[in-house]
């Protein structure tokens, strides 16, 4: 990776989640060459004491004039290079809440040669230093936000260096066939001939490895973001009613008056290690009062932003015109089930009989909210839409970042099968392979610039 100096800053902030009354300690955190003498500068501690690397000390943070404690609180010492950042460190641990945490840090940056902390700068001294590769860091950050069991499972991988040594590893075999053009341009009649359709096949095989990369990143985008429904419909035809028997609680308010829902409700449950959101719309249809109408719009832009859209009819009434005029307006790239909710109520022979009948069309499922009939058969649709039975196999998952850079690694290699059809002369084949190398380089942190490096690390909460 290329070298960039850390800033000679020591740097501090809040290292945990802080807000009233939740959490029995918060950590404070302290990188840099000045990180110690700060510390001791603003705790009071009693008896013997020993400030060398990894130990644990006992004090209070005291006020300005050194006559008030602020809190009582454990120090931890960890000396550079022996440290997350590779500086030294100094973590204080101190009690929950706001007030004494938000003290403590002022006490902290009001002393000469101390700032606060960036977004993302401790992980990233880390990365400058060394202490951790670059997509080590990125599932640090994933880990903390992940949202399932699956997610966190996929970030440890990261974090433990699996997708370092995949990508590693495809770029040391694009970087051998590389080495075996550039040596037969360099001494073509020293060595024995290098066979293009050999060198073709290999360059397949390794887009084949990265497109397998590709095509898990989505599955794995939606283990991390999970996936969001919309339910929509005619007014009164179950919609919060299947929003409340899916999560399991009574999110939405349920009443026999139509258009009862005019905002927009969310629930989120897990699916197979995927989050899946579920959102209660307003019921469309025409109307004149001003606050449904408002409900009716943002419907809209919901289904729009979803990732599957739940069309519910009331199958004891069977399919209506409303409700085939409701499918119109639904966007077609965006799959659509059709459930037929109130199986409860009657079997509608009629609407079996009807050959215009939604019953023939494909994604469909008749439930009833009430008594949970054929709810697990609309689970088992949407476990079909994310591919679940392959996340259970997924062991690594590039993010939105590295999904890119891999795709353009992906078009460069490509590219060769154009040069390849035309004879082009070895020199035009190194141009991709070059190309490809640089891209995966960028993806595991082994060449990047510094404004890059800052905008990947500022995504990043602060303390982290």
């Amino acid at each position: 990776m290329k070298s960039f100096s850390p800033t000679e800053d020591t740097i501090a902030a809040i290292a945990t989640a802080v807000s009233p009354g939740q959490g029995s300690i918060a950590v404070i955190r302290i990188s840099g060459s000045a990180a110690i003498e700060i510390c001791k500068s603003i705790v009071d501690i009693p008896g013997m004491h020993d400030w060398s690397t990894h130990k644990v000390l006992y004090g209070h943070v005291t006020e300005a004039n050194e006559k008030k404690y602020i809190d009582e609180v454990l120090i931890l010492i960890m000396k550079g290079p022996r440290s997350f950042t590779g500086e030294d460190v100094v973590e204080i641990h101190c009690h929950g809440g706001i007030i004494a945490v938000q003290k403590i840090l002022e006490r902290i940056l009001d002393r000469p040669n101390v700032r606060r902390a960036e977004p993302g700068e401790f992980s990233q001294r880390a990365v400058l230093n060394g202490r951790l590769t670059l997509t080590q860091a990125e599932s640090i950050s994933e880990l903390i936000s992940a949202r399932s069991r699956k997610a966190a499972e996929l970030a440890i991988n990261g974090i433990e260096g699996n997708i370092q040594t995949t990508i590693s590893s495809i770029r040391q075999r694009l970087v051998e066939q590389l080495s075996e053009i550039e040596a037969r341009i360099d001494f073509e009649e020293d060595l024995p001939t290098l066979e293009e359709e050999h060198v073709k096949n290999e360059i397949i095989t390794i887009r084949k490895d990265i497109n397998e990369l590709i095509d898990n990143a989505k599955r794995g985008s939606w283990v991390r973001s999970g996936l969001k429904v919309a339910l929509t419909g005619k007014p009164n035809v179950g919609k919060s009613s299947l929003l409340n028997r899916l999560s399991k609680r009574e999110k939405a308010i349920v009443t026999d008056l139509p258009g009862t829902t005019r905002d927009l409700l969310e629930s989120e449950i897990v699916l197979e290690g995927i989050p899946v959101t579920f959102i209660d719309t307003a019921g469309i249809r025409e109307t004149k009062n001003i606050i449904e109408q408002i409900g009716i719009s943002r419907t809209q832009n919901a289904l729009n932003q979803s990732d599957l859209i739940m069309l519910i009819f009331d199958s004891s009434e069977g399919w209506t015109k409303e409700d085939e005029s409701i499918l119109k307006q639904i966007p077609t790239s965006i799959p659509t089930l059709i459930v037929g909710n109130k199986s409860d109520l009657k079997d509608n022979h009629s609407l079996k009989n009807n050959k215009k009948n939604i019953l023939e069309k494909e994604n469909q499922v008749i439930i009833s909210a009430k008594t949970g009939q054929g709810e697990d058969e609309l689970i088992n649709y949407l476990l079909q839409l994310c591919d679940s039975s392959q996340i259970h196999g997924l062991d690594i998952a590039l993010n939105e970042r590295q999904l890119d850079l891999a795709k353009s690694a992906l078009k460069a290699l490509k590219n060769i099968d154009q040069v390849f059809k035309e004879k082009l002369p070895w020199d035009f084949w190194t141009i991709d392979l070059r190309q490809a190398i640089h891209h995966l380089d960028e993806l595991t942190g082994d060449d990047l610039t510094e404004s890059l490096l800052d905008n990947i690390f500022a995504k990043f909460c602060i303390g982290k």
